[in-house]
């Protein structure tokens, strides 16, 4: 059963401060941000991709939605990418404090903006279900939402959370992959290319980059079991779901790159 007592000082501790201003305006500025570059996809699409028009609406929606989903994963990807390796953030050497509770401007920033992102994807998600995903869409929205908040407004684990962040990165190469599906480019060469970029980068991203994850929380376990209880048991439950959600995931993308390849293999 979760201690309760020990989670609520911590949380109202971080919350009396500035910093709830600031994850709460991060939030929003992920929302508001979602919903521009929602309504600038869908204009420069207009303008510029005349097979657009002939979508249903549904396919508006959902070609619409995969543009901010593509925007959040550059944003996020980079930045837990900086911040993990090139930062001295979660350097070692870098500070006294322990790494599990080391946080920054950035990585708030980060998180909060994840947050709005994961909140406004899971509302369309939601107000047009089953269109833009089943339920698999909501469980990972909402894993990652719940463990997101725990990090930001207790200040710990922030350096699991932005390297589970960092597979984001596979999510431009999974929304080109639809594009030209629609687009009817299904029998391209790029089709095929961004096929192997995609399995290759989820090899490394989704399935290498949580093998790492779990390593490293195993090699700073003492330092683990000093989160407050809450944030340690889901940061013991939440990774291993999502790292199951990537292995059949990955399942799925290799057959279809089998599938991918061996007709362009006939074709030629």
């Amino acid at each position: 059963m979760v201690d309760l007592a020990s989670f609520s000082p911590v949380c109202f501790r971080k919350l009396s401060s500035s910093k709830e201003f600031h994850w709460l305006g991060s939030c929003a500025f992920g929302i508001i941000t979602c919903k521009l570059v929602y309504e600038i996809t869908g204009f420069i699409s207009l303008s510029c991709f005349k097979g657009y028009q002939k979508l249903s609406n549904k396919e508006k929606v959902e070609w619409n939605n995969r543009g901010f989903s593509t925007f959040h994963a550059f944003i996020s990807s980079l930045g837990s990418l900086y911040l993990v390796l090139f930062s001295d953030l979660f350097d070692e050497d870098s500070s006294d404090a322990l790494i599990v509770n080391r946080t920054s401007i950035i990585s708030n920033t980060i998180l909060g903006f994840s947050i709005g992102y994961f909140l406004s994807d899971l509302v369309m998600i939601l107000w047009h279900f089953p269109a833009l995903g089943g339920l698999e869409y909501i469980l990972h929205h909402g894993l990652s939402m719940f463990s997101i908040f725990l990090s930001l407004i207790s200040g710990q684990g922030q350096i699991y959370i932005l390297m589970v962040l960092f597979s984001e990165s596979t999510t431009p190469f999974v929304n080109l992959r639809w594009y030209l599906d629609v687009a009817g480019q299904k029998s391209s060469t790029i089709y095929v290319y961004n096929g192997i970029a995609l399995f290759f980068g989820w090899l490394i991203a989704r399935i290498f980059l949580f093998i790492y994850f779990f390593a490293h929380m195993a090699n700073h376990f003492d330092q683990v079991k000093k989160i407050f209880p809450l944030g340690f048991y889901s940061l013991l439950t939440v990774p291993f779901l999502l790292a199951l959600m990537n292995v059949v995931w990955f399942w799925k993308i290799l057959k279809g790159l089998i599938k991918t390849v061996s007709k362009a293999r006939h074709r030629q």
